[in-house]
């Protein structure tokens, strides 16, 4: 998986450090993520429904079991990411797929950037002053990375049938 820029070693061990401190609490973060993410763009809400529900607030879909299960999902993602910062490649086929299950579900690819704000925010919120330039350098490079590769899901799928 080409990432552009490869990350250096030291962007690595910022990701891995930074990392560990979040991910002693997934969804704990992952609530601080997904709050953000609604507050930059309600209109995603919709795109979570569970058992034909529509969710009336980002409220009631943050406190609701399966969003949780989703919450923790997501985190689990990007700690493989931050488990194979060496050999993001072998994580081509899985995020590609990820990439055409949220193509599926209606997600638009714009949609990523403000996820991945919503990423660096979480961030932010968790790692306090330790949330350097240099932190938020490597993760961007990161989650551009696996955005890419999820990216790609989109392209393979065939053109209307």
């Amino acid at each position: 998986m080409e990432s552009g820029m490869p990350l250096s070693g030291g962007q690595r061990a910022l990701i891995r450090e930074s990392w560990q401190r979040v991910s002693s609490s997934p969804v704990q973060h992952g609530l601080v993520l997904f709050t953000r993410l609604f507050d930059l763009d309600p209109d995603l809400l919709p795109l979570f429904q569970y058992n034909c529900k529509q969710f009336a607030s980002p409220q009631e879909c943050l406190s609701a079991p399966e969003f949780l299960d989703h919450i923790r999902k997501v985190m689990l993602v990007i700690d493989a990411a931050v488990s194979h910062l060496e050999n993001l490649s072998c994580l081509e086929e899985y995020l590609c797929n990820l990439g055409k299950k949220h193509q599926a579900v209606g997600v638009k690819v714009e949609s990523f950037s403000t996820v991945g704000e919503s990423l660096l925010y979480m961030l932010e919120k968790c790692l306090g002053a330790a949330f350097s330039p240099e932190v938020q350098e490597a993760w961007s490079k990161l989650y551009t990375a696996v955005v890419k590769a999820m990216q790609r899901g989109w392209e393979t799928l065939p053109e209307g049938d």
